[in-house]
């Protein structure tokens, strides 16, 4: 219970907590009454998961504990993202709506969880979890985006996920925090921290310095030459695919918004960006195509294709979430639906997903050692 020790206040709800996340580990599974295995083990799991001493927020703490021993010196790529979770056709009291309320006019009862892993940039390992937040919406309707200052928007967690891997994961030799396109917000560029490079998949057609449009400035730069790129499998039964790609790049600066003013955010910013734009994909297949935001320079083709590469290894944290859902752990299938019980439970299952994981890699081969996935005790 290394990861445990010494938490909650109490031993022994360190060591009620160690056994459940070892027990999610091994079964695969979220069902209290199967991982306690008899009813006297079932009720220790469901009295640590309501007590008030458990929070989701210490029990991250303690899942995140060894990463700084993980990362030393080594090149990290940290890959974030936001995952819901919904219960349809469920009353669960205290859950907000979850999903896109201007698409969905009665969104089912859920949550969110925004996770960030740690992947070894030359190995494509998955070392562990950096850090997670867990959270339900208010029932009450917000107001206009527009209106609400950073601080007050959901968006605000990719910026508060990058400092995190800036503060536990200084022991890097480079950290290169890595996002979707949910992520191309100006203040994460503004308020980057100085010991984190930045990797964006482009959603907007931002104004350059020059007056053009960063979509039609890439499309304009010459190509620096074709890559191969492995395309991730999407679920069970899909193996994934390789796509030849055409690598562009060129350099920027990211006009200041108005929005970014209003929030003091600085001013223009000096970008890389990187433009992969599939050739020939089979038939009635989307090509891929990213345009990817950077602050690390990016000169030649090589460069290029280093950042198409730390991109592709973002897909890490879509495989957590894969195994954290309906791939693995099946959270959507908890029995469990008071929100401190449910988050509790969210928790252990978000860092039992890595764990799943970085014990499949080992099986399958993996260079990695042993004390990347196993705790020395």
């Amino acid at each position: 219970m290394s990861e445990f020790a010494g938490a909650y206040g109490d031993k022994r709800r360190a060591v009620a907590m160690a056994r459940l996340y070892d027990a999610i580990v091994e079964q695969t599974s979220l069902v209290v009454r199967k991982l306690g295995v008899d009813r006297s083990g079932e009720i220790s799991a469901h009295r640590v998961l309501s007590s008030p001493r458990v929070t989701p927020g210490e029990t991250l703490g303690c899942l995140t504990s060894r990463m700084a021993q993980a990362v030393a010196g080594r090149r990290i790529v940290a890959a974030q993202d936001t995952t819901e979770v919904n219960f349809p056709g469920r009353q669960a009291r205290g859950l907000g709506p979850a999903g896109n309320r201007d698409k969905c006019k009665q969104p089912a009862p859920g949550f969110f969880i925004h996770a960030t892993v740690a992947v070894d940039a030359n190995e494509d390992a998955v070392l562990g979890l950096v850090d997670a937040e867990i959270w339900t919406r208010d029932s009450a309707a917000p107001t206009d985006r527009r209106q609400r200052i950073l601080t007050e928007k959901e968006s605000q967690r990719w910026l508060k996920a990058s400092q995190t891997a800036a503060d536990r994961l200084r022991a890097a030799a480079e950290i290169i925090v890595a996002g979707d396109r949910e992520s191309d917000l100006y203040a994460l560029f503004s308020r980057r921290p100085d010991n984190v490079q930045l990797l964006v998949r482009s959603a907007q057609n931002r104004a350059l310095g020059d007056g053009t449009l960063l979509f039609d400035a890439a499309a304009g730069w010459p190509a620096l030459g074709e890559r191969i790129v492995h395309v991730p499998p999407r679920g069970p039964g899909d193996r994934g695919r390789e796509a030849r790609v055409v690598l562009r790049a060129g350099s920027g600066v990211l006009r200041h918004p108005r929005n970014a003013r209003r929030e003091g955010d600085a001013g223009d910013i000096g970008i890389s960006v990187v433009e992969a734009l599939e050739v020939d994909p089979p038939p009635s297949t989307e090509p891929l195509h990213w345009r990817l935001l950077t602050t690390m320079p990016v000169h030649d083709e090589a460069a290029a294709a280093d950042v198409v590469w730390l991109y592709r290894l973002r897909w890490r944290i879509e495989q957590t979430f894969r195994m954290l859902k309906t791939h693995g752990l099946c959270i959507e299938d908890a029995q469990t639906a008071e929100p401190h019980r449910l988050f509790n439970l969210a928790a252990l299952a978000t860092g039992a997903a890595v764990r799943i994981i970085q014990l499949v890699d080992a099986r399958d081969g993996s260079s990695r050692p042993a004390s990347d996935v196993a705790s020395a005790e």
